[in-house]
């Protein structure tokens, strides 16, 4: 490059999920010849027609890391949603700012979905696009695919115990703090009765936020959700507010509590960290490193820092694996041949299935649910159902405030529906009502009989749970873990499999899945 092209400075792309100060593209930018884009895009935002709370949490913490890049003296070249000559896309607007000034190249990070990366490597356009690597999360792209190379099954298990040597984190010198990698088996307590969390601290809505809550509640009525009681981080020193709280007051409790359900108390002692962790405004490694020093100072049980650690060090890192591995092809996957609709009860929350109504009105009210919640409630009940995999997609991207392709495809598509085929997951997760009765206090108030297996009064699952394992034993015979329901189903009478099967098809009709399977 010349060094009349260089002194034209570069245009360097941030998008909404790259709202950090030590994002790639922002490396070694000059304030004096660099500009800045960042667009508000209607195009990203009707992809899927993304929960109003999740509209307001990008568009405001855009807004808010704008201004501090402009306050540290960089030229920021902000597109709002309403200026007119918003081209509402973000190639439009990588031309219209090309159009308005000359620079030498583009500089980006890299993004988090398969088909945004591949319109923007594809485009042509009158300079270069220089493009880095999202050195935000702690284990690259290449050095997944390396780990993933020699491997018949890729188990999160093991590529988290690798995570543990490489950042030292929970770690004795070469062997795991405890003596033990994993302390899993710790953390599936039922929530007692009269057992309260410590009081939850939410986020105030800044001005910022606040004039964002009242656009989009004007401009996107026809998306889900409410916003109300919207209460997320929108900027680091709100994330850090969130991240302490937890660490200092929810974390001691974590451990035993992470997989419990309870009615209308969808937090619990959960971090609420995601939605801000996901967009840029934490760091992962930070979050970590605080969590051990919590058990390593006394201040919380190393089943709960480890469980939660490996929410972040393990799980978030190796689907994010995953899914560049194993894109585009992985969106297509459909391993039990699920053709069914999506129940409209996923939007509206109108069912007598109580753990099914309160996850969508956690859903609904908070662009949020916990991890357990997504899994054996409405993960595992589409899955019973045989929804389609890309309805399942589509109603977790849509729902949530933390839901990106990247960890939100192989976490449905892979880990709640199987839909991978055991990419992700080592069996489905399929549940009767009996483990939501197990992990939560939802079936004391339900309309159903979780202890029934047939009948109208019978909880719903029961029947789709033994019809999921008739209708799918030839694709899961091969599977170790699936043994012993495989088994019962072959000792189970004729008549009891045809009963759960008239009784599933039934559901199915009634809930709009099907016409018949």
């Amino acid at each position: 490059m010349t060094q009349a092209a260089q002194d034209l400075g570069a245009l360097r792309l941030v998008l909404g999920d790259q709202l950090s100060d030590n994002l790639s593209a922002l490396a070694g930018a000059d304030p004096a010849r660099d500009w800045v884009l960042m667009v508000e895009s209607r195009a990203e935002a009707t992809a899927w027609k993304h929960h109003k709370q999740k509209l307001v949490l990008v568009w405001s913490a855009m807004r808010q890391f704008a201004q501090r890049l402009a306050d540290r003296g960089f030229q920021v070249r902000y597109v709002t949603l309403d200026d007119p000559d918003n081209t509402g896309t973000i190639d439009g607007e990588l031309r219209r700012a090309l159009a308005e000034r000359p620079f030498a190249k583009i500089i980006r990070t890299a993004c988090g979905k398969w088909g945004l990366e591949a319109h923007l490597l594809a485009l042509d356009l009158p300079v270069a696009i220089e493009t880095r690597e999202d050195d935000r999360f702690l284990c690259s792209r290449a050095e997944f695919a390396a780990w993933a190379s020699d491997r018949k099954e890729l188990r999160m298990e093991f590529f988290y115990r690798q995570m543990r040597r490489k950042t030292g984190l929970l770690m004795d010198g070469d062997q795991p703090a405890g003596g033990r990698w994993n302390f899993d088996a710790e953390n599936r307590r039922k929530l007692p009765s009269g057992l309260r969390p410590p009081e939850r601290l939410r986020t105030p809505p800044n001005p910022v936020t606040q004039a964002l809550i009242q656009r989009v509640g004007q401009g996107f009525e026809d998306h889900f959700g409410e916003l109300a009681a919207f209460g997320w981080p929108t900027n680091p020193d709100e994330a850090q507010a969130a991240l302490d709280h937890f660490i200092a007051d929810m974390l001691p409790g974590f451990g035993d509590w992470q997989d419990a359900m309870s009615w209308d108390r969808p937090f619990l002692w959960h971090a609420l960290i995601s939605p801000a962790l996901n967009i840029g405004l934490l760091d992962p490694l930070d979050i970590c490193r605080r969590a051990e020093a919590a058990w390593r100072e006394g201040r919380a049980p190393l089943n709960a820092v480890e469980g939660f650690i490996r929410q972040i060090l393990g799980w978030r890192e190796f689907v994010r694996g995953i899914y560049w591995l194993k894109m585009p092809e992985y969106g297509l996957r459909n391993a039990l041949d699920a053709q069914g609709k999506l129940p409209w009860f996923y939007w509206s929350g109108q069912t007598d299935m109580a753990c099914v109504a309160d996850t969508v009105r956690a859903v609904r009210d908070h662009a949020y649910a916990h991890h357990i919640q997504r899994l054996m409630v409405t993960g595992n009940l589409a899955m019973l159902l045989g929804v389609h995999p890309d309805a399942v997609d589509d109603w977790y991207m849509v729902g949530f405030a933390d839901a990106y392709e990247w960890v939100e495809m192989p976490n449905t598509r892979g880990m709640a529906t199987f839909a991978d085929g055991g990419i992700v997951g080592s069996k489905p997760y399929a549940a009767s009502g009996a483990y939501i009765d197990r992990m939560s206090d939802y079936c004391r108030s339900c309309r159903y009989d979780v202890k029934a297996r047939v009948g109208d009064n019978a909880c719903p699952f029961n029947a789709l749970y033994w019809d999921f394992i008739d209708r799918n034993a030839g694709r899961l015979a091969g599977n170790g873990r699936m043994t012993m329901p495989l088994k019962t189903l072959e000792k189970m009478a004729e008549a009891d499999r045809q009963a759960f099967r008239q009784r599933a098809n039934a559901l199915r009709r009634a809930m709009g899945v099907t016409d018949d399977v």
